[in-house]
């Protein structure tokens, strides 16, 4: 895109969908504010102090358990937990929050999902303007793996993946 090229957010959009990412399920509250949303905005950002970080709409139904500096957990999925992806995904997820999953909760209180590969229980840290998404900085309290054998759930271009060959050659 050149100074003179008009945007176009489909077009961006799908040159973003280039780059092969993981999938995680964020969930945070608890009771009858529990709720969990889809990301692939998720990396890690420090080693001293741990800390990760992802993106959230401003729009999205949990935006606020971030900006109230809530706990919150990261739970990166299994390549058998499409069906989780795709219900936390869904804005209609706020009718059933948390789909009938099965849950669990994390050494510090967070929900996790069960079947998750692994999961990083988090404090909010710092929240950052990022346009139309707060970038959230957690600092990990807790993290474990489950499912160290597992293939993990992938997404690329539009649509949900797998991996040809979980060797490590």
């Amino acid at each position: 895109m050149s100074d003179s090229t008009p945007f176009e957010p489909r077009r961006f959009r799908d040159v973003m969908g280039r780059f092969a990412t993981g999938v995680t399920v964020i969930t945070a509250g608890e009771g009858e504010t529990l709720r969990g949303m889809t990301a692939n905005s998720f990396t890690s950002v420090s080693l001293d102090p741990p800390l990760v970080l992802c993106c959230v709409a401003t729009n999205a139904g949990m935006h606020g358990h971030f900006a109230q500096g809530e706990r919150f957990a990261v739970n990166m999925l299994a390549a058998d937990q499409e069906a989780q992806s795709r219900h936390f995904a869904k804005s209609s997820a706020a009718i059933h929050p948390m789909g009938g999953f099965e849950l669990k909760t994390g050494a510090h209180g967070a929900t996790l999902l069960d079947g998750a590969l692994a999961h990083v229980e988090c404090t909010v840290h710092a929240l950052f303007d990022g346009g139309d998404h707060t970038i959230v900085v957690g600092r990990v309290l807790s993290y474990d793996l489950h499912r160290s054998d597992a293939a993990p759930l992938l997404y690329f271009g539009g649509g949900y993946r797998a991996l040809a060959s979980t060797s490590n050659t």
